[in-house]
């Protein structure tokens, strides 16, 4: 819930002529809280939100709880009816998604406090993990860079249809069923590491399945698969780099879909991303190696505005890490710029 800022008493000693402030001076700026309070330690956070907007001279901070029923974006959507000129997110990866979703096209900055397990966004950031302080004090005295925002509309098997956005990567096959298949409660206690544990429980069952897929205005596709990505962001926890060249700010998706055959084909999948892309490619002699090596259809790259997939039946599909039911097609779309996001002073954009 929203902490309501005071309500001022009147002065006695007023005649009822507007303050300076109510004549029109411009008010000062205000910053809003929005934080999953079982990711977080709530206190010392709002705390280091109260005292540092204190110091910058901002006004009263808003702070909002996320629930059940609300992951973020309603609570954000009523901070900024309340015209504020900052807000910072802590949660998981679920509650930036849907924060950022809110925030899309408003041109308020948004702060990513690293909290939770993941911290998928702030690490293709290159946000300090560790140092969450840090992140509360950018958003006094830190610089803004605009990043895309990646949307996908999705059609289920009744014929209704919902857009959500997503900030980091979105699927729609095997990576869904994957983290579907997570425990809750593991990932609680050990993080990332969890996911493991799903695929571990999805691989068993995992079937290739037929899509009929378009790129932009390219041609249309058909191809048998186990899973296909729609990303913004390229990286993965471990120093996993699923797709290197991926950028948050170049307003285009990169599309990968994995279709190994058989157990020798995911052997390839994971030389791919664990070997050739997170090792090989940081040299110039890798590089070579990589360039000399013949091509394998285990997993494909593509970049464009957006991706148009359709399938029966209908696929699990996850946003973020986060599951969004089954869907027969998803149709997606890249906002460039469509997200305001405060770095630190002197933080280096050039790598986004």
């Amino acid at each position: 819930m929203a902490s309501p800022p005071d309500s001022p008493l009147p002065d006695p000693a007023s005649d009822g002529a507007p303050g300076p402030t109510e004549a029109g001076a411009r008010p000062s700026p205000k910053a809003a809280l929005v934080y999953n309070p079982t990711k977080v330690d709530a206190a010392t956070l709002r705390a280091s939100v109260q005292q540092l907007s204190d110091g910058a001279g901002w006004s009263e901070p808003l702070f909002y709880e996320t629930t059940v029923d609300d992951l973020g974006d309603d609570v954000t959507r009523q901070a900024l009816k309340e015209g504020v000129d900052a807000v910072l997110v802590a949660g998981g990866d679920g509650t930036v998604r849907a924060v950022a979703e809110a925030m899309s096209d408003s041109g308020v900055p948004l702060t990513i406090v690293p909290s939770g397990t993941g911290n998928l966004l702030a690490r293709n950031l290159f946000l300090p993990i560790g140092d969450p302080a840090a992140m509360v004090r950018a958003t006094f005295d830190g610089d803004t860079h605009p990043i895309d925002v990646g949307w996908a509309k999705l059609h289920r098997s009744d014929g209704s249809r919902e857009e959500h956005a997503f900030v980091v990567m979105g699927g729609m096959g095997l990576d869904a069923a994957m983290i579907a298949n997570t425990s809750g409660d593991l990932k609680k206690r050990v993080g990332w590491i969890a996911y493991v544990d799903g695929a571990a429980r999805s691989l068993p069952n995992a079937k290739p399945f037929r899509i009929m897929y378009q790129i932009g205005e390219r041609r249309l596709h058909s191809a048998k698969v186990q899973s296909v990505l729609f990303a913004n962001c390229g990286s993965l926890p471990a120093g996993l780099e699923l797709i290197p060249e991926a950028s948050v700010s170049d307003g285009e998706l990169d599309i990968v879909i994995f279709q190994p055959k058989g157990p020798f084909g995911w052997l390839l999948v994971w030389r791919r991303v664990a070997w050739d892309n997170s090792f090989l490619r940081r040299f110039r002699a890798g590089r070579e190696v990589l360039a000399l090596r013949t091509k394998d259809n285990s997993v494909l790259y593509s970049r464009g505005a957006g991706v148009d997939v359709a399938t029966s039946p209908a696929q699990p599909v996850q946003l973020d890490g986060d599951e969004f039911g089954e869907a027969v097609q998803i149709v997606t779309r890249v906002s460039p710029g469509g997200l305001i996001v405060t770095v630190p002073k002197g933080h280096p954009v050039s790598r986004l």
